[in-house]
């Protein structure tokens, strides 16, 4: 698994951005989370809109030592 680090945060405001490409980089975030919770803020039953928020803690890495992070 990819490791996410805090400079990957920027990734997620690309744009155009396919679901594929957002699911994996959701899943890096997650699987590299030590907690992680989801809501449904609202959802628009007409347009098919919705808004979710994803909060959790990353996991830190040490980025100056390299052999730690393999």
């Amino acid at each position: 698994m990819v490791k996410f680090r805090y400079q990957n945060f920027p990734t997620f405001e690309r744009t155009p951005c396919s679901p594929a490409a957002l699911q994996s980089r959701l899943t890096e975030l997650m699987y590299n989370s030590t907690t992680c919770r989801c809501k449904v803020d609202s959802v628009n039953q007409t347009t098919g809109e919705y808004r979710i928020v994803l909060q959790g803690t990353l996991d830190c890495w040490d980025d100056t030592n390299p052999t730690t992070n393999q």
